[in-house]
């Protein structure tokens, strides 16, 4: 057993302990406590071979089994410290915020990162922090299959059934400070007003597992009793799941908030504790191991990370990410095409999206000549980008750089593991990814070979209506040295058009999002201040032209605001900061070529800028796409890590069946 090699002199803790098993007594407190600090810094690997923490443990499941003495010795050590500290901590507070709302728990959280608590030694979360001291112990702990965590406390017979009067008070203690706290947020606006409507003859399921509990404690001296009333409370906290599942069900359709998502994450674990502690004290025999495993590496990990700001964060606003980009996900649909006509359709939506921007690209040079302040100058380009971007949006055309924010989303589903059970489909999803890849070039071609040809057209209407040419000379020549891949910074100003992209995505969804929840539409038409001056007919009109596009006009104007400052704001600071947009590029490269003329340009030279335009057009696409498929995959719980097979078969995919990345099989409707 590679467990035990260690250097010649050095022996293991449990060595030490079979020689001389006087010299280790656990029969008190303290005396325990060290027991399981060493046993426990026996079996935790070094730093360097964490991924060897299941066979380690194995390995300590063998040496068990030879030697029952030592198993004997380890059930007393923990037994001992169960008995003689208070449980009420690790099963009320652990890894569950104290606070009522989540910049309360979050500003505590800060406070204590710079002033940590002091510790009670009768606590169990004293026992915990002192066996499992290291910041990356949960680590290791995690690394060890569930399986190999089942099969040590089976060996240990660790059932947790509360034989002991004492045992059972602490529990019984835990579990009613539990059911205070879930009737007590139950009953918030954010819970109350969104579970599934109650019939009269039906009582609310937070206060009823309250009652339910008070009925226990009155009868904790009868077994028989206890039993029954414990069944009956497990089946109310099965309704209290329902409805927690209930509210989450219905969010894509009513929205949330992160005070919601707060509650919700609270009261779930609150209820799967009180599972726990109730299917300890039930006496039937029965004990759910694996339910106490998942508890057990979850107090670890809590406590290791119970200053954790960044832990924090990331938990506590998950599920807004989450509908964020299920809103997303449910637009990005209509961006992936299928069939030959879906393909078609998508290339004459794009083509209609170029002729929208050809005219943006001229509005901006002409807005150029007009000499603002910085600031201005920016705001006018903004709001020229904005009105460009929503006409695109409210006439259903398609700009090839919106795709890859709502794509992403729609590819992160296939993974989904709040949609999904068992394994995802992995062959299924490099079909999603060949239809994206074929989707997004459609959608480019549409856009481009309208946008140089549409721009270079107007540029010559405007000469020809004014007398002069919109930009030449110099002024021509500049416009497309800014696309030049070599000539310029324009591939990294690319990348900075990639994250607005993603952001004005991001606000989209949570403008949407905030719309639904607070129900801003069902206000507005039932307004007191509106009765008077509008008809139910126009307020009932407006609320549905709000509820529809509200997220997509943040979205759009967003976008326009980013790019139409981007270049200005960074000539305030004096810094070289700036944006590259694919089909703004080609624009201007167009209205730059034909104020210097076509012929005046060497080929070789306007074959690099506009190759330089496609490069702007994928780092546009790579940065958008990435981003939001990050946020997509973390907010659903994802881990890639467990498909290492993903990219393989999306390769294979790819050598198979080539032109599925370009144009959709012949006859196929579901490649």
């Amino acid at each position: 057993m590679h467990l035990f090699k260690r250097k010649k002199k050095e022996k293991s803790f449990c060595e030490k302990v079979l020689e001389n098993e006087s010299a280790y007594d656990v029969t008190t407190k303290e005396e325990s406590l060290h027991f399981l600090i060493a046993f426990f810094g026996d079996l935790r690997p070094p730093k360097n071979e964490q991924h060897l923490a299941d066979a380690r443990m194995k390995d300590m499941i063998l040496f068990l089994e030879a030697h029952p003495s030592f198993v004997s010795r380890l059930q007393q050590a923990i037994l001992v410290q169960l008995i003689n500290t208070r449980l009420e901590g690790a099963f009320t507070e652990s890894g569950i915020p104290v606070s009522s709302g989540f910049w309360d728990e979050l500003m505590g959280k800060l406070k204590h990162k710079m002033l940590p608590r002091e510790q009670d030694t009768n606590d169990f979360v004293y026992v915990l922090d002192r066996v499992f001291y290291r910041k990356n112990d949960h680590v290791w702990i995690e690394a060890i299959r569930r399986a190999t965590w089942i099969s040590f406390f089976e060996l240990l017979q660790f059932t947790l059934q509360a034989k002991d009067p004492r045992l059972t008070e602490h529990l019984i203690d835990a579990l009613t400070v539990l059911s205070f706290q879930v009737a007590n947020n139950g009953l918030e606006k954010e819970i109350a007003g969104y579970i599934a409507p109650i019939h009269p003859i039906q009582e609310n399921p937070f206060l009823l597992q309250s009652r339910l509990l008070h009925e226990l404690q009155q009868e904790k001296n009868d077994p028989y009793h206890i039993r029954e009333v414990v069944n009956r409370l497990k089946l109310v906290l099965f309704e209290i799941e329902n409805e927690i599942l209930h509210i989450r069900e219905h969010q894509d359709q009513r929205g949330t908030s992160i005070r919601q998502s707060y509650l919700l994450l609270i009261l779930t674990a609150r209820i799967e504790r009180m599972q726990i502690l109730l299917d300890t004290i039930d006496n039937d025999d029965h004990f759910d191991i694996g339910r106490f495993v998942d508890l057990f590496k979850l107090l670890v990990r809590n406590e290791n990370l119970k200053n954790s700001i960044r832990q924090f964060i990331s938990q506590g606003v998950g599920y807004i990410a989450y509908q964020i980009a299920e809103h997303k996900g449910q637009k990005g649909g209509k961006y992936i095409t299928t069939t030959r006509r879906d393909y078609l359709n998508m290339l004459v939506s794009a083509m209609w999206g170029g002729l929208i921007i050809c005219f943006v690209a001229i509005v901006k040079n002409i807005l150029s000549k007009l000499h603002y302040a910085y600031f201005w100058q920016g705001f006018w380009y903004s709001v020229n980008y904005s009105a460009g971007f929503v006409l695109i949006d409210q006439t259903g055309s398609t700009l090839a750089t919106k795709q890859p924010a709502f794509t992403a989303n729609a590819v992160a589903v296939s993974l989904d593991s709040k949609k999904s059970l068992g394994q995802p489909d992995l062959q299924s999803m490099a079909f999603t990814v060949a239809k994206v890849i074929r989707s997004q070039t459609a959608s480019f071609v549409g856009n481009l070979i309208i946008v140089f040809p549409g721009t270079y057209l107007l540029a010559w209407a405007y000469h020809q209506i004014i007398g002069r040419k919109l930009v030449s000379g110099e002024a021509a020549f500049r416009l497309l040295q800014e696309q030049h891949p070599f000539q310029s910074l324009s591939l990294l100003y690319a990348c900075n058009t990639g994250v607005f992209l993603f952001l004005s995505g991001i606000i989209a969804g949570y403008v949407q999002n905030k719309i639904r929840f607070s129900n801003i539409a069902g206000r507005l038409a039932h307004h007191p201040g509106l009765y008077g001056s509008t008809s139910a007919q126009k307020r009932g009109w407006w609320a549905g032209f709000i509820e529809k596009n509200a997220g997509a006009y943040a979205g759009n104007i967003s976008l326009g605001f980013f790019l139409g400052m981007a270049a200005n704001v960074g000539k305030i600071f004096g810094v070289p900061f700036d944006i590259r947009h694919i089909t703004i590029s080609s624009g201007n490269m167009a209205i730059g070529v034909y104020g210097l003329g076509i012929r005046a340009v060497p080929g070789h030279y306007l074959l690099t800028v506009f190759l330089g335009v496609l490069g702007i057009g994928f780092f546009n696409f790579l940065v958008s796409f990435s981003l939001a498929f990050f946020v997509a995959v973390k907010s659903r719980g994802i881990q890639l890590r467990r498909y290492p097979e993903l990219i393989r078969i999306i390769i294979r995919h790819f050598f198979k069946k080539p032109l599925s990345f370009i144009v959709p099989p012949r006859g196929a409707g579901q490649q």
